[in-house]
């Protein structure tokens, strides 16, 4: 009987020890960091690192890099996430017609790119954007236009970016979509054009409806995600040109172990930190809203 009691204890002890150990206590020791100097020195004497409390938070909020950053990467999330989203809808909702042949394929192709490793996916896109030899900027002069610097050009760089994130992304949500339309029951759409409605009707008073729970899911994932940009510009642009694609993690990581100043670097993962969690908040909100039959 005392076995059977204990018997979860048992189970679970094995991953909240390796939570404690790999997440929790790193993050207290962040925490920790952040509110100090400690940098490279401090690698080799602790004592080396001194208690500054807020001093590096304050810091960051007058470092106008640092607002560069974090507009980059709300500029990335805000045109990135939605654009994102609308093309997987799309897709699934394609993928989920049935006159369409070849389904399974088309499902592959799709979801390809986002099991790609992104040095390989960025390798080819840069040839892609290549001023001169790209094979974007000679589709763009069949139609008169110039070519264009994509990775050098900072007007240009972070919607370059945004389309290789795009391209790479979609096929995640495309799937988690295509489950969400699946479990549609197919007795509303007879219904709906019993009564007369037309493909867009449907779409609009069934599709968009029932979809409403999936498109909170992957709206948080996505934000989420989009939020810790770094890779693409890391292995694209390294931040360029002049600081247009520096997104908030990249930034982090510069000054974290480029210039190993780790305590400024452990306050600034913890802003992004309250960010994602105020965002969080807000979308669970919207969430219980929906839930609920109220009105967003």
């Amino acid at each position: 009987m005392k076995t059977s009691r204990y018997a979860h204890i048992f189970f679970l002890a094995p991953a909240l020890i390796t939570l404690l150990v790999f997440f929790f206590l790193p993050v207290l020791a962040a925490l920790l960091m952040s509110a100090t100097d400690f940098d490279v020195y401090a690698l080799g004497n602790f004592g080396r690192a001194r208690f500054l409390f807020l001093e590096n938070y304050r810091r960051a909020l007058e470092d106008p890099l640092f607002w560069k950053a974090l507009f980059n990467t709300f500029y990335f999330v805000m045109v990135g996430g939605p654009l994102t989203i609308l093309v997987s809808l799309a897709a699934a909702v394609a993928l989920n017609a049935k006159i369409l042949r070849f389904r399974k394929f088309f499902r592959l192709a799709f979801f390809l790119p986002v099991v790609t490793t992104l040095v390989a996916v960025a390798v080819v896109w840069r040839y892609l954007y290549h001023p001169r030899y790209g094979m974007i900027n000679y589709l763009l002069s069949g139609f008169g236009i110039e070519p264009i610097d994509w990775l050098g050009d900072p007007t240009w760089a972070m919607p370059a970016l945004i389309l290789l994130a795009v391209w790479k992304n979609f096929g995640y949500n495309m799937l988690i979509f295509l489950a969400g339309l699946q479990a549609i029951p197919e007795t509303l759409y007879e219904s709906a054009r019993i009564d007369g409605a037309n493909w867009w009707q449907q779409q609009f008073y069934i599709t968009i409806p029932q979809l409403a729970p999936t498109s909170i899911f992957v709206t948080i994932i996505t934000i989420i995600g989009y939020f810790q940009l770094f890779a693409e510009p890391f292995v694209m642009t390294q931040g360029g040109p002049l600081n247009a694609t520096l997104s908030i993690v990249l930034y982090l990581y510069q000054q974290g172990f480029r210039w190993w100043q780790m305590g400024y670097a452990s306050s600034i993962a913890f802003i992004l930190f309250f960010i994602l969690i105020v965002l969080g908040l807000v979308q669970e909100l919207v969430r219980r809203r929906i839930n609920r039959g109220g009105a967003v």
